[in-house]
């Protein structure tokens, strides 16, 4: 496949998948007589990997971390297990600060004002000392 077929594939940007393989997450391809890289199905397979990893809110020093995992398939799968745990802590986190966002946005109710310029939400979010009413 060449770049744009791979990058079609998997949902990702030409430059996306030139970053990772800058990055080193994917081998270098071959290339062609007229000097195309043409990846093959390990690539494609592997650049889902990292896309599904990233989708799901994985930072790229962990998708390493992943990738280096499932390369040692014969490898004890705890730290793959403590990674999820540390994950789904994180994502708890954020729902919860999300969750105390929505509540007190609610709080305030829907805005009586009836221009920008009187917005309270805009106002809200245009100043830094009230960033803490929000959250």
């Amino acid at each position: 496949m060449k770049i744009g077929d791979i990058a079609k594939r998997t949902g990702l940007k030409i430059e996306t998948v030139r970053f990772y393989e800058g990055e080193g997450l994917i081998d270098a391809p071959r290339r062609s007589g007229g000097n195309y890289r043409l990846y093959d199905q390990s690539h494609l397979e592997r650049l889902t990997f990292i896309k599904r990893s990233r989708d799901l809110g994985f930072t790229l020093d962990q998708v390493r971390d992943l990738l280096r995992l499932a390369d040692d398939p014969r490898g004890s799968c705890a730290e793959v297990d403590a990674m999820a745990v540390q994950h789904i802590d994180e994502i708890d986190r954020k729902l919860a600060d999300l969750h105390a966002l929505r509540d007190e946005i609610a709080r305030w109710g829907q805005c009586d004002a009836t221009t920008i310029a009187d917005c309270w939400l805009i106002e809200a979010l245009s100043s830094p000392a009230s960033v803490s009413l929000l959250l």
